[in-house]
């Protein structure tokens, strides 16, 4: 029995560890940065159609590149994406071992490539290839013909087939290719190839030698990347040499478990990933969400702040709360334009969500072209449909909604609008839809960056439904500190609704404070004018005293002493 038992261990033991890793990468992917799973998504638009499969196997690395956007697909579920992770790792773990360690698990280079990961352009387009490069190499060993010159033919036509259907990571399979002269012809062979490619294909060289969906930003592939496959090979060689024989399992499991403990979490940066979950929580409309997580951690990037005062204004708290958070100036209400897509898509949104239905269409078209690799973005599609909807132009909607009809996650979305087309009653009837329509501006005119608080006062001119609109256009001034600005407005709109939140008394207060004046009776509340006065003498005995710090969510400390 004994015996059995040590004999099953023996057998089972790199199946057990391999599955201990995957559910590890499971549980990372799910638990620690699911919304990163979303981002990937969103990058792209994965069509079911011969046209779009046609146009990826156009180029080289095609084939990888279709198989990992069929799975990035999947990730608008974070289950489904974590597992498709945890699956493909501990593919990669088992495939790798073949190859280089014979029948045993090799994790280091997972490790490396899963640390590379951190760097959230690196695309699973690199990790499917590699595992069809590692699969390959497999095949290669078990067909292998006897007669040398049928060796050398299948060679030949083998490697150019393989660099179209994985791109350059073609490289490492010429490498494992055996006996050695062998391989050093299909390493010189598969290099010709891809630059003789380069000739007929309309890449530059070193896009074609770097791998077209390899890493988001053409032209560019961290060293990371590089690193892998060499470290793949270097431990087969040292295998082969026999300077890995001495290693015992318990001490390797213990480095690698030490290793993947060290260098993971050091290749994701918190800043560049808290952005990216402020993003995705923007998409979902989790607003009270975006609260929660500024309640935990204060908000100090551009990008961050707007989130947070988007959610604020769509629960009718910016009036009350924004100087709960940190503030730097109007930019964090509408942030300038960026070339860049995650910051276009979020200042589209808030255009959106303001009732510019025109503008946001216009931010989703700058964002889509500002995505490095050229890739179309399901989510954008989705809201070019929108904004057509809402502007009537149900001919363009439906283009786009056709479109979204050929992917999965999309499609019940599209079929569901589709159905509303023309449809006036609806439409107008519709919570989102409905609102943005009597929100809108009629007129069509562009604007500059300096007018936002005018088109703000004119979206409440429009509409005084709009609390969005009322809520920015009397937090611009205060945020650039213009008081005298901020009185004008404020006037406007508590003339023609009930908008008097805490900052706007405070505002008021301070106010009348510089013209040492009082208040109107019933304009700032009892309590508000005590603290004031409060503030007042403890930043006139001592400006640097530590008891400012309990007035530190007020209007007043943000204007006197701002940081």
């Amino acid at each position: 029995m004994l015996i059995r038992m040590k004999k099953f261990l023996s057998n089972s033991w790199p199946w057990l560890l391999t599955l201990i890793f995957g559910v590890a990468v499971f549980l990372f992917w799910k638990y620690r940065y699911p919304f990163a799973l979303t981002y990937q998504e969103q990058f792209q638009l994965f069509l079911f159609d011969s046209d779009y499969f046609w146009s990826r196997m156009a180029e080289p690395g095609g084939f990888a590149r279709y198989v990992a956007e069929f799975l990035v697909q999947f990730y608008n579920s974070m289950t489904i994406g974590a597992l498709i992770l945890a699956v493909l790792f501990m593919l990669l773990v088992y495939t790798i071992g073949k190859v280089a360690f014979v029948h045993k698990p090799c994790f280091l280079p997972v490790l490396l490539l899963w640390y590379a990961m951190g760097d959230e352009s690196v695309l699973l387009t690199y990790a499917v290839a590699l595992e069809l490069a590692m699969v390959a190499v497999l095949v290669w060993r078990c067909l292998t013909p006897q007669n040398k010159v049928f060796r050398w033919g299948l060679m030949l036509v083998m490697m150019p087939l393989l660099y179209w259907l994985l791109g350059p990571l073609v490289l490492i399979v010429a490498l494992f290719l055996t006996p050695w002269t062998l391989a050093v012809a299909a390493l010189i062979y598969t290099v010709a190839l891809i630059l003789a490619s380069a000739w007929v294909l309309p890449y530059p060289l070193l896009r074609l030698v770097l791998g077209l969906d390899y890493y988001r930003s053409p032209g560019t592939v961290p060293y990371l990347l590089v690193c892998v496959p060499l470290l793949i090979f270097l431990l087969h060689w040292l295998y082969r040499k026999g300077y890995l024989n001495w290693m015992k399992l318990a001490p390797s499991l213990a480095v690698v478990f030490i290793l993947g403990i060290l260098l993971i979490p050091r290749g994701f940066d918190d800043r560049k990933y808290e952005l990216i979950e402020y993003d995705y929580l923007v998409r979902v409309k989790d607003w009270h969400g975006i609260i929660a997580k500024a309640e935990q951690k204060t908000p100090d990037l551009p990008m961050s702040v707007s989130a947070t005062n988007l959610a604020l204004a769509m629960t009718n708290q910016l009036g009350n709360r924004a100087f709960d958070f940190y503030q730097h100036s109007s930019e964090g209400l509408l942030p300038g334009f960026e070339r860049n897509f995650a910051t276009t898509q979020l200042t589209g949104e808030i255009y959106f969500w303001l009732g510019l239905v025109n503008t946001a269409q216009r931010f989703a078209f700058e964002a889509m072209e500002a995505i490095p690799n050229y890739n179309k973005s399901g989510r954008v599609v989705k809201r070019l449909a929108e904004t057509n909807l809402i502007n009537g132009q149900y001919d363009v909607a439906r283009k786009y909604l056709q479109i979204l009809e050929k992917t999965i996650f999309y499609r019940p979305w599209a079929q569901h609008i589709l159905d509303l087309l023309g449809n006036e009653k609806a439409i107008n009837e519709h919570p989102i839809y409905g609102t943005l329509r009597q929100y809108r501006l009629q007129e069509d005119f562009l604007f500059s960056d300096i007018e936002l608080d005018k088109i703000c006062g004119q979206l409440f001119m429009h509409n005084q439904k709009n609390q969005m609109a009322a809520q920015y256009l009397v937090m611009l001034p205060l945020l650039d500190r213009d008081i005298p600005r901020f009185m004008q407005y404020v006037q406007v709109v508590q003339n023609r609704i009930q908008y008097n939140p805490r900052h706007c008394q405070e505002a008021i207060a301070f106010a009348f404070m510089q013209q040492r004046q009082q208040p109107p009776r019933g304009v700032v509340s009892q309590l508000i004018l005590q603290q004031m006065n409060e503030f007042a003498q403890a930043y006139s005995q001592n400006q640097n005293s530590p008891e400012l710090n309990r007035f530190r969510n007020t209007v007043w400390y943000y204007l006197t002493i701002g940081k």
